[in-house]
């Protein structure tokens, strides 16, 4: 079942949306050579919670950390532990905000110090793919408009999108109806209507599609060790056009993607 949101309701997403993108500007500026993930997390959480709110991730169905952190060839959930970040990784910080009822969602992939230039280039496409498939996010048209533009984009590229994990619906609940796939026809799935709040969420390799789970049930990396990219935006569906509630503040690519 599709929740739709009022104005009120978005409006309180948005505020949560603000500290969902706070803290990934604030776990990027501590990201370097030599820090741990363990590190990273824990800054997180504590910055999460001395401006009011929850991390999301803690304990959602056992996941034992404030965020997921994900370096290189892993693709998301990743667990943060005792691994030392080191020159030309690429770090995605994803993070998941309650506050005051209402959650929000948002992952960016850092590039730490000088990276290959083809890192950069996967880093680049993977934002420019979310920025399309934001831009197919309005009324009245249909999940698969989303899905094919970020299809379009990555694939163009060279690059692959993962086709086993989608983006969702998010608002009362960390995952609601529907799901929202990086690859598909358009013209296709649920029609997008107003007070609609949806997390978009390209995550895209250099290598091929497949992915593998890990023993700890969580960390999911590509089969081939390719490095991925992931990044993502909770958008709600407006009259106006898409609105992004966890707007980019103090990170490369600026405010928009």
């Amino acid at each position: 079942m599709i929740i739709r949101k009022s104005p009120r309701e978005i409006e309180k997403m948005a505020a949560t949306g603000a500290l969902v993108a706070e803290t990934i500007a604030h776990v990027g500026g501590l990201l370097r050579p030599g820090v741990t993930t363990d590190e990273l997390d824990a800054a997180a959480g504590a910055f999460i919670r001395e401006h009011g709110g929850i991390p999301t991730s803690e304990g959602y169905k056992g996941y034992p950390k404030a965020i997921c952190i994900s370096p290189n060839d892993v693709v998301v959930h990743g667990i943060p532990d005792a691994f030392v970040v080191s020159e030309g990784d690429l770090v995605t910080i994803d993070v998941g905000v309650t506050l005051d009822g209402y959650i929000a969602d948002s992952a960016y992939t850092f590039g730490v110090g000088e990276i290959e230039p083809e890192a950069q280039r996967l880093l680049d496409v993977a934002q420019e793919a979310l920025a399309a498939g934001i831009a197919e996010a309005v009324v009245d048209n249909r999940v698969g408009d989303v899905s094919h533009a970020v299809q379009t984009v990555v694939e163009a590229a060279g690059f692959s999108v993962i086709r086993s994990l989608v983006g969702h619906g998010v608002g009362r609940y960390y995952h609601e109806d529907p799901h929202i796939p990086n690859f598909g026809e358009p013209g296709r799935g649920p029609r997008l209507s107003e007070g609609m709040t949806i997390a978009i969420e390209p995550m895209i390799t250099a290598g091929g599609s497949d992915v593998l789970v890990m023993d700890d049930g969580w960390t999911i990396r590509t089969t081939d060790g390719s490095m991925s990219a992931h990044f993502e935006h909770t958008v709600a569906i407006t009259p106006d056009g898409p609105r992004i509630l966890t707007p980019r503040v103090g990170v490369p690519g600026g405010v928009e993607v």
